[in-house]
C-alpha cells in the first residue's frame, strides 16, 4: 500500500514540475515578446520601419496571439507602403483583440490600407466594422464617406468601360454584318453577271442560228429551180426549130469550108 502511495506522489511531482516548467517557458516567451515589442516601438519612433517590422515579427514568434505586436507590425508595414501585407496583420488583431476599441482601431487602419490599394469596397466594409465597434469615431465616419464616394465613381467608370466595350463589340458586329452584306451583294452581282453572260451567250447563239438559217435559206433558194415564165405556143416552137436548123446549116457550111481550105495539093518532085 505504501508503495502505491509513493508512486502516486512521484507522478504528481512529475506533472507538477512539467506544469511549472511550461509556465516558466510561457512567462519567458511573454517577456521575450514584450522585449521585442518595446524594441520595435523604439525603432518605429526612429522611423526605422523595416527594422521595427523585424522586431515585431520576432515578438509574434514568441507569442503568436500578441495583438499589440500584430497591430504594430501592421503599422510598420503601412509606413513602408507595404499596404497589402499590412491588411492580414490588422485582421489578426481584430480577431484576437478582446476590447472593442482595439478592434475598431484595427478595422480603421485596415480600411486605410485598402484605400491605398484602391480596394474601395474592402475599405467601405472595414470602416463599417470599425464603426460597429466604435460608433462615435468621427474620423472613421469621414473616411467611410470618402471611400463610398470613390467606390461609386469607380463603379460608374467600370460601367462606362463595359458600355464602351459593348458598343465596340456592337460596332464590330455591325461592320461584320455590312461586310457580309457586301459579300452577298458581290456574290449576287457575280451571279447576275454570270446569268447575263449566259443570256448574252444564248442571245448570240440565237443570232448565229438565225444567221445560219438565213444563209441556209439563201442556199436553198439558189438550189431551187426558177419558176417557169410560161409555156410556148406551137408556132413559137416551130419557128425556134427552124431557126435552130438554119443555124446548124450555117455552122456545117463553115466547117466544110474550113476543111476544104486546109487540104494541101501534093506536088510532084522536081529532079
Amino acid at each position: 500500500m505504501k508503495i502505491y502511495l509513493n508512486i502516486l506522489l512521484i507522478c504528481l511531482m512529475l506533472f507538477s514540475s512539467k506544469d511549472i516548467l511550461a509556465q516558466k517557458d510561457s512567462i519567458a516567451q511573454q517577456r521575450s515578446a514584450r522585449k521585442m515589442l518595446r524594441q520595435g516601438n523604439k525603432l518605429y519612433q526612429q522611423k526605422q520601419y523595416t527594422d521595427a517590422s523585424v522586431a515585431y515579427q520576432k515578438a509574434l514568434g514568441s507569442n503568436s496571439n500578441y495583438e499589440k505586436a500584430s497591430y504594430n507590425l501592421g503599422n510598420a508595414l503601412y509606413q513602408n507602403k507595404n499596404f497589402k501585407e499590412a491588411v492580414p496583420q490588422y485582421e489578426l488583431t481584430a480577431k484576437t483583440a478582446e476590447d472593442k476599441f482595439t478592434k475598431a482601431e484595427a478595422y480603421h487602419n485596415m480600411g486605410n490600407s485598402m484605400m491605398e490599394t484602391k480596394n474601395y469596397q474592402g475599405a467601405v466594409d472595414a470602416y463599417k466594422n470599425s464603426l460597429r465597434n466604435n460608433p462615435n469615431d468621427d474620423e472613421t465616419r469621414y473616411n467611410l464617406a470618402v471611400a463610398q464616394k470613390l467606390l461609386d465613381k469607380q463603379n460608374k467608370e467600370n460601367n462606362k468601360d463595359d458600355n464602351n466595350k459593348d458598343n465596340k463589340d456592337k460596332d464590330k458586329d455591325n461592320k461584320d454584318n455590312k461586310n457580309k452584306d457586301k459579300d452577298n451583294k458581290e456574290g449576287d452581282d457575280d451571279e447576275d453577271k454570270k446569268n447575263q453572260d449566259e443570256k448574252d451567250k444564248d442571245g448570240k447563239g440565237d443570232k448565229d442560228k438565225d444567221k445560219d438559217k438565213k444563209q441556209d435559206d439563201k442556199k436553198d433558194e439558189k438550189q431551187k429551180p426558177k419558176p417557169q415564165q410560161g409555156k410556148m405556143s406551137p408556132q413559137q416552137i416551130k419557128q425556134l426549130l427552124e431557126s435552130l436548123n438554119n443555124e446548124e446549116k450555117k455552122t456545117q457550111k463553115k466547117v466544110n469550108a474550113k476543111k476544104a481550105k486546109g487540104k494541101k495539093v501534093k506536088q510532084e518532085k522536081d529532079w
